[in-house]
């Protein structure tokens, strides 16, 4: 790969990160660009590590009328995700911050504590109208730093005690902890969760999602959910096509074969600064495939690194995308995963009850 410009100090040392550099937002004025001073003075060499702002959210819910989405409403507990996972498609967010999609995206976060104090007013308006509620869509709530803060911990709670539906998708074990919470609302049909897999390769998966388990670790938290009462369901997204669509019999299989009663699918998306962040991945990590890969990823969107329009963005379009429809078809029907799913319940929602309630007669 030929030598580029950085934004990255080169004293800085990266481990266990998906992206390559930390280039400027898109809405920055500037471009910061690591330059050679001249002066030869040596400089400490330090380890990047991740920095978690607090943030006082002043609302919890998020509405979306997309028709991609099974869901019109969401619950965000973090910005940015320690993850790391190179692709993710919600990179672009973070220059809403003024912070890169890069680097920045995965080593500095954002917390929401208090969100659940803002949800349970949000939910509780006379207004309000109950309808599943989906975490995870953006960053991942079980990511490492939920073990400090607790913020998808409190959102659960609230829905727990207002017997609020909701689908939670993840790929962090850290979901284990909440067994206390989501077994009991999985057995009411008020809880389901989503477990994503990209890939079954161990070394293959440190690279693209460096600081998310292991695959056989997540199969473990598949088999923990189910065995106690959550309908879980397999994720096999991103589908790189060219890398990981190989996979799509053999991670159906060890899903099922863990507990899970549903499986979906997702192709690769790259939109705005995920395109470049995934082609110097590919670059760095396959140099030998890259152009094989990126060739492939242009095919299933129309010739273009990306098509964002709906219908089209979540499954890509062509031969390829066809083909790669039809063998996860398949093979969900051998598993005995193409059943469709009840929907969560909404009738049990009802507002928790209060110190001084006068008890119900009947």
């Amino acid at each position: 790969m030929a030598e580029r410009d950085t934004a990255l100090r080169p004293e800085i040392r990266v481990r266990a990160r998906g992206a390559l550099d930390n280039a400027t937002g898109r809405f920055e004025r500037e471009t910061r660009v690591a330059v050679d001073d001249g002066w030869d003075l040596p400089e400490d060499e330090r380890l990047l590590r991740t920095e978690i702002r607090v943030e006082r959210p002043r609302s919890a819910l998020s509405f979306n009328r997309s028709p991609d989405l099974p869901f019109d409403r969401s619950v965000n507990p973090y910005r940015g995700c320690e993850h790391g996972c190179v692709y993710c498609f919600a990179r672009p967010s973070h220059a809403y911050l003024n912070l890169s999609p890069g680097l920045d995206f995965e080593t500095r976060l954002i917390a929401r504590p208090g969100i659940g104090a803002v949800l349970a007013q949000e939910i509780g308006a006379k207004a309000y109208q109950v309808a599943p509620i989906a975490i995870g869509t953006n960053t991942d709530p079980y990511q490492p730093c939920e073990a400090q803060y607790g913020v998808m911990r409190e959102v659960l709670e609230v829905l727990s005690r207002w017997s609020h539906p909701v689908a939670i998708t993840t790929k962090g074990v850290l979901v284990e902890r909440d067994l206390d919470l989501l077994g009991p609302m999985g057995q009411a049909g008020l809880a389901r969760v989503g477990i994503s897999v990209t890939t079954l390769d161990p070394g293959l998966s440190r690279s693209l999602e460096p600081r998310a388990a292991a695959p056989a670790r997540r199969l473990a938290a598949i088999r923990r959910l189910t065995d106690a009462g959550v309908p879980v369901r397999v994720m096999v997204a991103p589908v790189i096509p060219g890398l990981t669509d190989s996979e799509l019999d053999a991670i159906l299989a060890e899903a099922r074969a863990a507990g899970a009663v549903a499986a979906s699918w997702i192709m690769l998306r790259l939109p705005r600064e995920v395109a470049p962040m995934m082609k110097d991945w590919l670059e760095a990590r396959l140099p030998g495939r890259a152009a094989k890969i990126m060739a492939r990823i242009r095919e299933v969107h129309g010739g273009r690194d990306y098509d964002a329009t709906f219908g089209k963005r979540m499954r890509g379009e062509g031969l390829w995308s066809e083909l790669i429809a039809e063998r996860f078809r398949l093979a969900c029907a051998r598993q005995g995963l193409d059943v469709a799913q009840p929907p969560l319940r909404r009738d049990l929602f009802a507002s928790p009850a209060q110190p001084g309630d006068q008890l119900s007669l009947f």
